[in-house]
């Protein structure tokens, strides 16, 4: 798989590890590998801001 991703990622204008990040993703979100899914991870960073913004409110008050 590796030389796959080595040879294509040129063609279509990334690194050749953009790439293979991609593919990992898509097979996380598809359920053929483990791991956080796109949505899971979207979910952690906006409970993450959130819970970063309801420390400062707390500091404040």
């Amino acid at each position: 798989m590796r030389a796959a991703i080595e040879s294509i990622a040129p063609m279509i204008g990334c690194a050749p590890q953009t790439l293979h990040e991609w593919i990992k993703r898509e097979r996380s979100d598809q359920g053929e590998r483990d791991g956080m899914t796109t949505d899971e991870r979207e979910c952690l960073k906006a409970l993450e801001r959130e819970g970063k913004e309801l420390r400062r409110v707390n500091e404040i008050l």
